[in-house]
């Protein structure tokens, strides 16, 4: 599984008019499902997720993680991030997960997330999304399982 994650001072999913999601300061994390990936995989990243060290300190360092930085977690599927790009000019998702599997794992990520910590906005698996963020930093980081 890959994580692509940012810290946001905001951020929200919309789907057509409709607000799906949304958090305030916290941590935006696009999620991406390969094919081989199982709950123990998305129970790691998670882990990850909660305990990735991004927010700064009182000296301005980043020594603070979600939960010390007590923001929101703000999930949403990306399969693109799975995507292979090292050859030609168009992507190719061999590596992603089908979508049932895809968004099964999702859905462990987003019950495991919402088990272990508050609060937790989601987008909508396999929607057309719309996201909105305010990255704080900026501050981007690639998480892989």
């Amino acid at each position: 599984m890959r994580a692509l994650v940012q810290r946001v001072t905001q951020a929200s999913v919309t789907v057509g008019d409709t607000v799906v999601g949304r958090i305030d300061h916290g941590m935006l994390a696009l999620i991406g499902v390969e094919a081989d990936d199982d709950a123990a995989r998305a129970d790691k990243l998670l882990h990850r997720l909660l305990h990735y060290r991004m927010f700064a300190d009182a000296d301005g360092r980043m020594n603070h993680n979600l939960q010390q930085a007590e923001g929101g977690l703000l999930l949403v599927s990306q399969f693109t991030l799975v995507a292979g790009t090292d050859k030609g000019l168009r992507p190719s998702f061999s590596r992603a997960a089908p979508p049932e599997h895809g968004r099964a794992l999702f859905a462990h990520l987003v019950a495991e997330a919402d088990a272990a910590w508050s609060p937790v906005a989601t987008g909508r698996f396999g929607a057309d999304m719309q996201v909105a963020l305010v990255n704080d930093g900026p501050v981007t980081f690639l998480l892989e399982t």
